[in-house]
């Protein structure tokens, strides 16, 4: 069965360090155990704010690192799940079920997995 991974993109709030309310982590914590129940959850976490991270890139043989907090983030990944579905269309279901989780405006890529040969 294929692997979907779901990214959503860094919020105002989540890159100012604003912590989830009780309310939201409840119903994160209701939505993940779903998930599991139902045996599609393979992994999934939230990520820090940019603050806290470290951007390596490599141009012509030569790296550049960068720490964070970084300017732009709005394409950044704020978290991510990765769940065995069977189709891309159940996968949307997910993550538009995901979003209504969140209760606030986010915008989310759902991208199949590269399986091994």
């Amino acid at each position: 069965m294929p692997r979907f991974m779901m990214m959503h993109k860094m919020t105002p709030d989540v890159e100012a360090g604003v912590p989830p309310t009780p309310e939201l982590m409840q119903r994160m914590g209701a939505f993940i155990q779903e998930a599991v129940d139902a045996g599609v959850l393979l992994a999934g976490e939230g990520l820090r704010e940019t603050k806290e991270a470290t951007r390596v890139v490599v141009k012509d043989g030569e790296a550049t690192v960068t720490d964070g907090p970084f300017a732009e983030t709005k394409e950044l990944i704020a978290g991510f799940a990765i769940m065995q579905l069977p189709d891309r269309a159940e996968a949307v279901q997910w993550a538009l079920r995901f979003a209504d989780v969140l209760g606030h405006d986010i915008e989310m890529d759902v991208r199949l997995v590269v399986e091994a040969p």
